[in-house]
C-alpha cells in the first residue's frame, strides 16, 4: 500500500512522541525491562554527591536522585523488583562506563560541558559548583598568583586539569601539575605536604576538608575559575531514556523533593562523621529548580 509523504511524517512524529526510535544502538528502557536490572556508576569519595558509607554502601545527594529515578522506572516499566547494580568508577573511567554500556546512569559529580557531550548525554543539572583550591591554613596562599612555580595536584579526568593548564598559560605561573587517581589521593598529597594546593570544585573540597583529621588545618581559597553544572550522565542517541530521566528530575524539582534532598546533604550532618557542609543553595540551582532545563553555559 502506498503511503503519502504527509501521512509518513505523522506516523514518524507519533512514534517519536511516544519515545519510540528507529535506532537499536541505544534503547536503555527496553534493555532495563528485558534484563530487569539497572546499573548505576558511582564514586568512592565525591562527598556529599556519591561516596561509600562505612559499610561500603553507595550514598549521597546524586545517589538519592538516581534512586528516585529508579523508583519511577519501577512504575513505568511495571518492574517492582527492578534490581540495582552499582559500578564503582573514577574520574577517568566514568565516561567509558557509559559509552561502553557498562552503566546506565552515572550518579556522581560530573560536569556537563561541550567536550563531554560529544561522547555522552547529560540530564538537567542538579548542582552548580565553582572551581577553587584547598591549601594548608599556614601556607600563605590566598589566590592563584600565589602558586607561581609551585607543585599542585588535582584529580585525573576532571575538568579542573584543563582549567589549571589554561590559567598556567595565561598567568605564566610555571605550575608543576600532578594528577591523582581520585579525590582522596589528591587530598592525601596535600595533607602530607607533597603539594602546595589541591584545586577542584569547591563543594568537593568542603567535603574533603570536613572529613580531615583536623579540618582547621585547611582552607579553601582563590577566585572561582569557572561554574561547573553537575548532571547525571547517560548514553547519547537515546532520546527516550533521556526524556524519561529529565522528566523525573523536573518532577523532583517542581514538587520540592530536590530542595529536601539538598537540605539533607548540604545543610545537615551527613555520614560517616556527621559533618555539616553548611552550604546554602546557590542562585543558579534555585533558578533551575524554578525553570528546569538541560541547557547549560559553555
Amino acid at each position: 500500500m502506498k503511503v503519502n509523504c504527509s501521512m509518513s511524517k505523522i506516523i514518524v512524529f507519533s512514534l517519536l512522541s511516544w519515545g519510540i526510535t528507529f535506532s537499536s544502538a541505544a534503547d536503555t528502557l527496553s534493555n532495563i525491562k528485558e534484563s530487569q536490572i539497572i546499573t548505576i556508576a558511582n564514586r568512592e569519595a565525591s562527598l556529599p554527591f556519591s561516596y561509600l558509607s562505612e559499610n561500603k554502601k553507595p550514598i549521597g545527594y546524586s545517589i538519592d536522585i538516581c534512586l528516585k529515578i529508579v523508583d519511577a522506572l519501577k512504575k513505568e516499566l511495571k518492574l517492582p523488583q527492578l534490581k540495582v547494580n552499582y559500578l564503582l568508577v573514577t574520574g577517568s573511567t566514568r565516561i567509558p562506563s557509559i559509552v561502553e554500556g557498562k552503566a546506565d546512569l552515572e550518579c556522581g559529580s560530573t560536569t556537563n560541558n561541550t567536550e563531554r557531550r560529544k561522547q555522552v548525554a547529560f540530564a538537567i543539572p542538579h548542582f552548580f559548583a565553582t572551581s577553587r583550591m584547598l591549601v594548608r591554613a599556614d601556607s600563605g596562599i590566598t589566590n592563584w598568583t600565589d602558586l607561581k612555580d609551585k607543585t599542585v595536584v588535582t584529580t585525573k579526568g576532571t575538568t579542573t586539569v584543563k582549567l589549571l593548564n589554561d590559567r598556567d598559560k595565561v598567568r605564566s605561573l610555571g605550575l608543576k601539575l600532578l594528577e591523582a587517581n581520585d579525590h582522596n589521593n589528591s587530598f592525601s598529597m596535600l595533607e602530607s605536604g607533597q603539594v602546595a594546593a589541591f584545586p577542584m570544585d569547591d563543594v568537593l573540597l568542603y567535603g574533603l576538608r570536613a572529613n580531615a583529621k583536623d579540618p582547621s588545618k585547611f582552607v579553601i581559597v582563590g577566585d572561582g575559575l569557572s561554574t561547573e553544572p553537575y548532571g547525571i550522565m547517560l548514553r547519547k542517541d537515546d532520546p527516550a531514556f533521556k526524556a524519561f530521566v529529565d522528566r523525573q528530575i523536573s518532577n523532583l524539582m517542581s514538587d520540592g523533593e530536590i530542595t529536601k534532598l539538598y537540605t539533607k546533604w548540604f545543610q545537615q550532618p551527613v555520614p560517616p562523621k556527621s559533618i555539616n557542609l553548611n552550604m546554602p543553595m546557590g542562585l543558579l540551582l534555585r533558578d533551575t529548580i524554578r525553570f528546569p532545563s538541560d541547557k547549560v553555559p559553555d
